[in-house]
């Protein structure tokens, strides 16, 4: 807690507003997002950074909560001399729109019942996500930010920043990322939907007064977290190592990376909403930053910076997914620098590789704030 390179104790904030109208047409609200800062705005108001979280994550991306002893998701890339840097910028983090971290969700009071949405939630895209976050940086009485950045789904929000709202951004970092999802990508989320779906205490979403569906939600992140990590990573931690057990071979997790993954999905349920996992995950998968036409028309004239990060073993977002996103940049007469780290993590290296995204991310930020 006494670390100079930590921002420290930190508290959740949280911002209403009455009413949005969805990328569907339906207004809906009010909506309450619950975001943190870090760092100081300085007099001008350029310093402004947003990050953005990837599907599971929430507001709190560094410091401590009171009593807390593990930091925000992406403390070592916020704070003081890191890659995100709290003593020259102001950083802003909030939960997205459907989440279950104190943003509106499914899991939220709905003020017609006073009971959880469920699935009386409306359906949401990422760009609603975005447009909820325009409201918070409005509030915040920022016209323009430093730069937006974000991995996996906070990657789609960046896009969708930059064809939403490009007079508003200085520069953008997408990393691991995607114009759109391919049809594998689609097939992992369904197959994780269908879990939670399948367990007989889903009741169609409304399980909010009864027993949860855990072994589903359980089953969905067991089959993402697969998904996150590489062959490479799964050998060196894992192996074919076994548990130390006494039991008779059978259908027992044996295996260390089978008590892995199980531990992974009942550490999930604790802290995630089934329904904002079905509304999350549909919408990542809906999301097209090109918006049927070629992605360099999307973003045509923008004015923004871009660095594109993406990692070599990730096969989930495979690198020639963020290649696709420079190449339209430079067609569209952009400033686009493209980085590919030679990591063995898989998906999980942009919350992994530390020094190397410092290293290019710290030194793009220089530069654009400097305006050189």
């Amino acid at each position: 807690m006494t670390d100079k390179s930590s921002v420290g104790v930190v508290e959740t904030q949280y911002f209403t507003f009455a009413e949005l109208t969805l990328e569907s047409g339906e207004k809906f609200g009010p909506i309450t997002i619950a975001y943190e800062t870090y760092g100081t705005l300085n007099a001008e108001k350029s310093n402004a950074i947003l990050i953005l979280h990837a599907f599971s994550g929430d507001a709190h991306a560094a410091g401590f909560h009171e009593g807390d002893k593990k930091p925000g998701w992406w403390d070592d890339m916020i704070g003081p001399d890191k890659a995100f840097d709290t003593s020259q910028y102001f950083v802003v983090c909030s939960n997205v729109l459907g989440g279950c971290k104190g943003s509106t969700g499914p899991s939220s009071i709905n003020p017609a019942t006073q009971k959880p949405y469920g699935l009386a939630f409306p359906l949401i895209a990422i760009e609603d996500m975005v447009a909820c976050q325009k409201r918070l940086i409005d509030h915040l009485g920022i016209a323009q930010l430093l730069s937006v950045a974000g991995g996996s789904m906070g990657g789609m929000q960046v896009l969708g920043w930059l064809t939403m709202f490009p007079d508003m951004l200085r520069s953008a970092i997408p990393i691991a990322t995607t114009i759109k999802h391919s049809p594998q990508q689609i097939a992992f989320n369904e197959v994780g939907r269908q879990a939670i779906m399948a367990d007989p205490h889903w009741n169609s979403g409304d399980y909010y007064d009864g027993t949860p569906p855990a072994k589903g939600l359980a089953v969905a992140r067991m089959i993402g977290h697969i998904t996150y990590m590489s062959d490479a990573s799964m050998e060196e931690k894992f192996g074919r190592q076994r548990k130390h057990t006494d039991e008779p071979f059978k259908f027992t997790t044996d295996f260390e990376v089978e008590g892995y993954l199980n531990y992974r999905g009942d550490a999930f349920v604790k802290r995630f909403d089934a329904n904002s996992y079905l509304y999350i995950s549909k919408a990542m998968d809906h999301f097209d930053a090109s918006n049927g036409k070629p992605f360099q028309k999307a973003i045509s004239g923008l004015n923004a910076k871009l660095l594109v990060l993406a990692f070599e073993s990730d096969w989930l977002y495979p690198a020639y997914q963020s290649q696709e996103i420079v190449k339209a940049c430079k067609r569209a007469g952009l400033e686009a620098t493209y980085c590919q780290i030679d990591s063995t993590y898989g998906h999980d290296a942009f919350l992994l590789e530390v020094d190397e995204e410092t290293h290019l991310i710290s030194h793009f930020l220089k530069r654009v704030f400097q305006n050189d």
